[in-house]
């Protein structure tokens, strides 16, 4: 028999909290909340990897830090299309871990660049 993965276990918390938040008041219930919401994130970061999928994105220019110091020497422009759609492909990623409920994630995941 295999143990719970790390992911499985803050799920686990993460109901405890939602359960426990039900019977609190004021500003106990709030950060039974908060702390659901945090480890929401921290699940949503160990499935999703957002740190992969931005040196994915940036890789095309050597990296973020590179891309960073090209833009700054104009190598790079910040209109052009690449470099919009890595930055786009990194904000993203991090958007779907941080607030996947944003009102426009979703259009902004369908939205296609030039």
């Amino acid at each position: 028999m295999s143990h719970p993965t790390a992911i499985q276990l803050l799920q686990a918390v993460q109901l405890f909290l939602k359960e426990a938040e039900a019977a609190l008041d004021g500003r106990l219930a709030f950060h039974a909340k908060v702390a659901g919401n945090a480890l929401g994130m921290v699940v949503r970061e160990l499935a999703q990897a957002p740190d992969a999928a931005e040196d994915a994105a940036f890789a095309p220019f050597g990296g973020r830090d590179a891309l960073c110091e090209g833009l700054r020497r104009g190598d790079f422009l910040p209109g052009d299309a690449a470099v919009l759609r890595a930055v786009r492909a990194a904000a993203l990623a991090r958007l779907a871990v941080d607030n996947p409920r944003y009102p426009t994630f979703q259009r902004l995941m369908e939205r296609d660049l030039p």
